[in-house]
């Protein structure tokens, strides 16, 4: 479990978002504040609308009311006295750069090795010296258990492997949060604990983290802060050990029944 730096300015902070897709309504006001150095674990069924929260806050999804702020910026807008105004697509890329994303599938650049993964964000958008993001990324690739596969291309790689070689594409970033949907939803259960461990990894070096996953040991040993989604609402939300160990709300008593 990370060391949670406490500060007045939470690092990611939703209120009352809400997010429709033509008469669905998905989010249904969320409030949700996640401190410096925080893990967060977002559980709850499919369709419970966590893989879109977290979407919309990189503005992959644009929400359709309330506000959502990362570091103190909205996201995705710019307040001029009451109204807010959507960013261009240059000035959300320029913000989404400080937020790292892992998703279910590892989305890597087949033609290239699992190094030249790494490297390219950092050479081409925040126009890193080639020597220096190889440099990093050797790095990188070391912490997450990669050094002798860093010329590998994706194809020979394991699910296991190619998905520790995106999270060090996004830590290459060098990201203020990292979000992470079901990063091990698409693997094979023997591969699903190396993912795992990276991130325990993380969340001990203090990064601050938001995961949505089924992983009901990893959100008991990892989190600081769980909330049981359903139905795009939080059910729940405290510390691990009160909302999986003794939770209040009979939904998330069922919810836990079958997953644990």
């Amino acid at each position: 479990m990370s060391a949670a730096v406490a500060t007045d300015q939470p690092l990611v902070e939703a209120r009352a978002v809400t997010k429709t897709f033509g008469r669905n309504e998905v989010l249904k006001g969320i409030n949700l504040s996640v401190q410096s150095g925080e893990v967060l674990c977002l559980l709850g069924p499919s369709g419970s609308g966590k893989s879109t929260f977290l979407r919309c806050i990189n503005h992959l999804e644009k929400i359709s009311g309330g506000e959502l702020e990362v570091a103190g910026d909205l996201v995705g807008y710019r307040r001029v006295g009451d109204t807010l105004h959507e960013l261009r697509e240059k000035e959300v890329a320029a913000k989404r750069a400080d937020i790292g994303m892992v998703f279910q599938r590892f989305n890597l650049f087949p033609h290239m090795t699992a190094l030249e993964n790494v490297m390219e964000a950092p050479v081409r958008v925040r126009k890193v010296k080639r020597s220096e993001a190889r440099e990093e990324g050797l790095r990188l690739l070391t912490r997450v258990g990669l050094a002798d596969r860093a010329d590998h291309h994706p194809s020979q790689l394991s699910g296991g492997q190619q998905q520790r070689v995106a999270i060090a594409r996004a830590l290459a970033m060098n990201p203020r949060l990292m979000l992470f949907d079901e990063p091990t939803s698409a693997l094979d259960p023997e591969l699903v604990g190396e993912v795992l461990d990276v991130m325990r990894g993380l969340a001990e070096s203090g990064m601050t983290m938001i995961v949505v996953t089924h992983e009901i040991g990893f959100a008991r040993e990892a989190a600081d802060k769980v909330a049981f989604m359903d139905g795009g609402v939080i059910v729940e939300y405290g510390p691990p050990e009160q909302v999986l160990g003794n939770p209040r709300h009979e939904r998330t008593r069922a919810f836990l029944s079958k997953v644990l």
